[in-house]
């Protein structure tokens, strides 16, 4: 058991810096906005850097055909290992990038190349992650141990949240716009400097050693085409998810304070005490769905999402203060942890191991692209057209379409993951879980 925990721990302390370098940039977003783009207004300014925030996103399919063939091939920790030193290098030029007034569009395009750096590594960290977390875990505990990676992201989430809370209380607000920004790149390049170190000293997990898939078959397109079923299933499930999770995590700071009003100072503590409330659920969750399976939390999270969305969209508009915003925020939250919680192990649970990190990687960062990365943009888009309203029906329409694939899905609590399939033909019957 505790070799298990020690996979978790050195996993999950990586994806945590990976997940800080990632959301700090939508988290300081207000205040560097205007340091890159010429002077207009304020909406429009948060557009353009939404929009290098989506240019991440675009990235993560090849990241994840990259550094996923990486993880098929080399291993879950060589692929660990890579990712974590691009996402330092890629924290480095954000915290150097000259601003609009020394080199005009290019501090942008310097952002924009670490953008890019970012969503290469991030492309491949979810689904290196995911897959060793899931095949590190002790039978039976696999919902309970991948449920840490969204420990650990919203760890890193609430890092960069607490950054923002300190230096928002130490710096003035000019402080803040004209340098204090970089602080947090900085310390992002140097955690993962320190995370780079751990994994290079990480431990291979058993399923993946004890592979017998051949090795010239290993994390390739054409062995991933073998399961266009399962790739499919994955971009499906995660398109209602993965826009509740940004609407609600890098985009609900914004809201808070660009369309609620709230003190920018407000809107942080809110993101922040339901962050924390968020993440003490996600293995609580994950618990459960070892004992009653995946597709009853999944269907919980669609059904709420659908329905909610736009009451909790609306009301979260007038909150007015701290306190109506807290539990209005904690309600989505709760509603997102039947999908958080358990989408790791699931999309893991759906690949044989000589394909299961391209697997995973490939298809959701297609997903993340396509929904995922836009949903901010979409919403400013909504906002600046006048009809913000419309971006809340557009969230609950997403989780419609996936409740219908967490309807007729199988359920895979208890795949096997060495005979969950074979890279070298089509899985047979025996490696089929029906549904519950």
């Amino acid at each position: 058991m505790g070799q298990h925990w020690k996979k978790i721990w050195v996993g999950s302390a990586g994806n945590m810096v990976e997940w800080f370098d990632w959301f700090v940039y939508a988290s300081f977003a207000t205040y560097f906005a205007g340091a890159f783009f010429p002077a207009g207004n304020d909406t429009a300014k948060l557009m353009n850097t939404a929009g290098i925030f989506a240019v991440g996103f675009f990235m993560r399919p090849v990241g994840g055909w990259l550094l996923g063939r990486v993880g098929d091939r080399r291993g879950r920790k060589a692929a660990l290992t890579l990712t974590v030193t691009l996402m330092s290098a890629s924290a480095v030029l954000i915290a150097a990038a000259p601003t609009y007034a020394v080199a005009g569009y290019g501090g942008a395009a310097v952002l924009l190349v670490a953008r890019l750096l970012q969503g290469l590594s991030v492309g491949g960290e979810y689904a290196a992650s995911a897959t060793y977390l899931t095949e590190a875990s002790a039978p039976g505990r696999r919902g309970f141990a991948s449920s840490f990676q969204y420990v650990s992201m919203t760890a890193g989430q609430l890092l960069g949240l607490g950054l923002l809370i300190v230096l928002q209380h130490t710096l003035s607000s000019a402080e803040l716009h004209s340098w204090g920004w970089r602080i947090p790149f900085a310390v992002g390049a140097l955690g993962a400097a320190v995370i780079f170190y751990l994994r290079r000293n990480m431990l291979e997990t058993d399923t993946y050693e004890e592979s017998g898939a051949a090795p010239e078959d290993r994390g390739t397109l054409r062995a991933l085409l073998r399961h266009k079923r399962e790739a499919l299933l994955v971009i499906a499930l995660t398109m209602g998810g993965t826009v509740a999770y940004y609407t609600y995590t890098t985009y609900l700071t914004k809201y808070l304070s660009n369309s609620a009003g709230l003190p920018k100072q407000t809107a942080t503590l809110v993101s922040f005490c339901a962050l924390l409330v968020f993440a003490c659920l996600q293995p609580l969750a994950g618990a459960l769905s070892d004992r009653i399976g995946r597709r009853p939390l999944l269907i919980t999270f669609a059904v709420g999402s659908t329905l909610l969305t736009v009451p909790i969209m609306t009301l979260l508009k007038h909150a007015g203060s701290f306190w109506p915003a807290l539990g209005l925020s904690l309600l989505a939250l709760v509603v997102i942890t039947g999908y958080t919680s358990i989408n790791a192990c699931v999309k893991a649970e759906l690949f044989p191991t000589g394909v299961r990190s391209l697997g995973v990687a490939l298809p959701y960062a297609i997903a993340n692209a396509l929904f995922g990365g836009t949903a901010e943009y979409v919403a400013l888009w909504f906002k600046k057209g006048g009809i913000e309203s419309g971006f809340a029906w557009y969230v609950a329409g997403c989780a419609a379409v996936s409740l219908v694939v967490y309807l007729t899905m199988r359920e895979t609590r208890d795949t096997d993951l060495k005979r969950v399939g074979d890279t070298a033909g089509p899985r047979s019957e025996a490696d089929t879980v029906p549904a519950s």
